[in-house]
């Protein structure tokens, strides 16, 4: 079972982008965010005749998020964080294939010590309670999208050079490890221990070309399905596109 998520920053704009990378990579489930789609929107006949249902919740311009999957029911689909009062499309959660699957696009943060950023932390605790409660009642679960957190200096092209920054701070990288704490394994480090691999590059200065980059786009997965883990990955050729998502998908294999 192929589990993939990838911000495509825009639907609108990488639908054929989306439509050549399933065809090519056929994920059994793909969770997006930023897909910036009213609901009204969304290309859910488009995506049908690829031979995948779609689940959305999105807004205009701004954030939404989305689980396909080809050949798979998808059930029991909740939206948003239970008792956080948030209008922000973010969060977005529906059982696949006997495994929960639930779709986070993090906060930004914009800036350590902004409004934002203090945003950030609060819905971060938030998630963190809501998953605590997924995971007492799906022992099989997935969460996976945009944490718009590097977890560790390996995952940061220069460490020093983004040292307390955004995405790479301490307040971050500690309420990440208290999600990861509910006994959630980053699944790429269950199979590649080196630096240099990254899924999100910033448009400006030419960073994808010059490795400039972040690994921010990740698949958690539960003790329960650590065994089942047989690979794990980034894929860089969409990124090779023209008119690219900054980011690239990321995926895992779950032996069935």
């Amino acid at each position: 079972m192929k589990i993939a998520s990838w911000n495509v920053n825009s639907l609108n704009v990488r639908m054929p982008h989306m439509e050549q990378w399933l065809r090519e990579s056929q994920p059994d489930v793909l969770a997006l965010q930023e897909t910036k789609l009213e609901d009204s929107r969304f290309p859910d006949t488009a995506l049908a005749a690829l031979g995948y249902r779609s689940v959305f919740a999105g807004q205009k311009t701004y954030n939404g998020v989305a689980i396909l999957a080809r050949g798979l029911a998808i059930e029991d689909v909740q939206v948003g964080i239970p008792g956080f009062d948030d209008e922000q499309r973010r969060v977005i959660a529906a059982t696949v294939g006997g495994v929960r699957i639930v779709d986070f696009y993090v906060v930004n943060g914009q800036s350590v010590g902004s409004e934002k950023f203090e945003y950030k932390l609060r819905w971060l605790k938030a998630a963190r309670a809501m998953l605590e409660a997924e995971i007492a009642r799906h022992p099989q679960l997935v969460v996976l999208g945009d944490f718009n957190i590097a977890p560790t200096a390996l995952d940061v092209h220069n460490p020093k050079r983004w040292h307390e920054k955004i995405m790479c701070s301490t307040a971050e990288r500690e309420a990440f490890g208290d999600i990861a704490s509910l006994g959630l394994h980053d699944s790429f480090r269950l199979h590649c221990s080196e630096p240099g691999h990254h899924s999100w590059w910033d448009y400006r200065l030419q960073a994808f070309d010059r490795g400039w980059g972040l690994r921010i786009d990740l698949v958690l997965i539960s003790e329960a399905l650590r065994n089942r883990s047989t690979a794990g990955g980034v894929d860089l050729a969409p990124r090779t596109w023209e008119r690219p998502s900054d980011h690239a998908p990321v995926w895992v294999e779950l032996a069935r």
